[in-house]
């Protein structure tokens, strides 16, 4: 199209809208070039700054040079990018059509989404030539996300309006699924709750505890202990196990220790002694050591570890500090294929008992008390000093307050089988004499062990369960391994 075209298809001056004569290079009012204006095209549509706009690299060419009128909509502060024509780079910032202001401005479309700071966007006049039509539809390869109505440009992708929540902690959920444990039920009334601290809540009956009745079986021995009738707590412990010599023959082991009720914790007492004493025969046995020395090294670590108690701090005594340090007594046996040995400090004892009942039973312990050293100094006989109210009053224990440490050992052969009977004084004081004892022993201890220490216990209980009921019961010779109770 040639110059003299481009100027006869004005009919207003861009810049000024003064009326433009056929001819005219220039506006005679402001002196506009108008050589440098382009044509306009038949028909093209000003933009709306609210109506929806393609993306550049998506728009589809023109088909005609755009008309100055739509080369650029009226620009908003607020708005990043205006929608300028892609094909109108050399248009001057003049050419942007100015707002007439016969005109009132367009109100904002409520439902288009505004950036937070920009005031309401009016809507651009529609150029004299020609009506307003919507804008082309974008190609078939254009990008398939929408922009917003806002003419406005997001590169981020939309978020989701709803975020997944995080996945449950596996261990929270497997509490949650979990069943709540049942309440205990009293077993006085069998009706009452059972609170923490181990009383009925209905009748006030205190509950069995763990220590209260134990049992143990560990193959051919046997140890049953016992809370007793009169205490309210059990102040005993035990420790039972199988062992080996060095040449593999068995070796059996039995611990019993009996807490000093006038001291403080002595279960914890009894506990600690007869943990250390059975882990020391078990480790020094296998190794080669005799049984005897082995015995009298497993005393030792006994008091060590009953010592160790009365260096804890005060929170953890009894509210009673004007008790002895934590004490307990001990007796032990250890039984091979020919020897048996015996251990103690205190008055707690060990039984012989043979198979053939025809055969007289023995004490192989002596008392660490009061009456047994009134008759070892002959000042009385044995019927008087067990008559007094001293006579069971110790002479020898285990704890940090002991005048001396004195680990009695003793070594025996029996030429016979039969059985080993250790308890504490809770047991022999209702069979005191080694007849007595044999009496009360099931004639199938041996193969049995653990229906004689429950037999024992339940003579004890029988006759009025005083004090705390202990017994181990250890056949003699030990068995080969793999042997068991019947």
């Amino acid at each position: 199209m040639s110059q003299m075209s481009q100027q006869a298809a004005l009919a207003r001056c861009p810049s000024c809208e003064e009326p433009l004569e056929a001819g005219d290079r220039f506006c005679g009012a402001c002196g506009y070039d108008l050589s440098a204006v382009p044509p306009q095209p038949d028909d093209h549509p000003t933009l709306t700054m609210n109506s929806p706009v393609p993306h550049p690299a998506a728009a589809p060419a023109p088909p005609a040079p755009p008309a100055p009128e739509a080369a650029v909509a009226p620009s908003a502060p607020a708005v990043p990018h205006a929608s300028v024509a892609p094909s109108a780079p050399a248009v001057p910032q003049a050419s942007v059509v100015p707002q007439p202001p016969a005109v009132p401005p367009a109100p904002a479309v409520p439902q288009a989404p505004v950036a937070p700071s920009a005031p309401a966007v009016p809507q651009a006049p529609v150029a004299p030539s020609g009506p307003v039509v919507p804008p082309p539809a974008p190609a078939p390869s254009a990008r398939p996300a929408a922009v917003p109505a806002t003419g406005v440009r997001f590169d981020r992708p939309p978020e989701p309006e709803e975020y997944a929540l995080q996945a449950p902690d596996p261990r929270v959920a497997a509490e949650l699924a979990a069943p709540a444990e049942e309440p205990k039920v009293c077993v006085a009334c069998r009706t009452g709750r059972v609170d923490d601290d181990g009383y009925c809540e209905v009748c006030g009956h205190a509950q069995p505890r763990e220590r209260d009745h134990m049992e143990q079986e560990s193959g051919p021995i046997a140890a049953v202990s016992d809370r007793g009738l009169r205490h309210h707590r059990n102040e005993d412990a035990f420790a039972v196990c199988t062992s080996a010599l060095p040449d593999g023959s068995p070796a059996l082991v039995a611990i019993v220790c009996d807490g000093v009720s006038s001291a403080t914790r002595p279960d914890d007492a009894s506990l600690a002694a007869s943990r250390a004493a059975g882990d020391c025969l078990a480790a020094a046995l296998p190794r080669g050591t005799h049984p005897q020395q082995a015995m009298h090294d497993a005393i030792v670590a006994a008091s060590h570890a009953v010592d160790a108690l009365a260096g804890e701090p005060e929170t953890a005594r009894e509210h009673a500090s004007h008790q002895n340090a934590p004490a307990c007594t001990l007796v032990g046996a250890v039984v091979t294929t020919g020897l048996l040995v015996v251990g103690w400090v205190g008055d707690s004892r060990v039984y012989w008992v043979p198979a053939d009942r025809s055969s007289p039973p023995a004490r192989l312990t002596e008392d660490d008390s009061w009456a047994a050293q009134m008759v070892a100094a002959g000042l009385m006989n044995e019927a008087e000093a067990y008559a007094d109210e001293r006579a069971h009053a110790i002479t020898g224990w285990l704890g940090a307050d002991a005048y001396e440490l004195e680990p009695h050992t003793a070594a025996f052969k029996p030429d016979r089988p039969g059985v080993l009977v250790v308890c504490t004084d809770g047991l022999w004081n209702y069979a005191e004499a080694a007849e007595e004892m044999a009496e009360v022993l099931p004639l199938d201890a041996a193969a049995r062990p653990l229906h004689g220490a429950r037999v024992l216990v339940g003579h004890a209980l029988d006759g009025g369960g005083h004090d705390n009921v202990t017994v181990a019961v250890l056949p003699f010779p030990a068995p080969s391994p793999g042997a068991g109770s019947a």
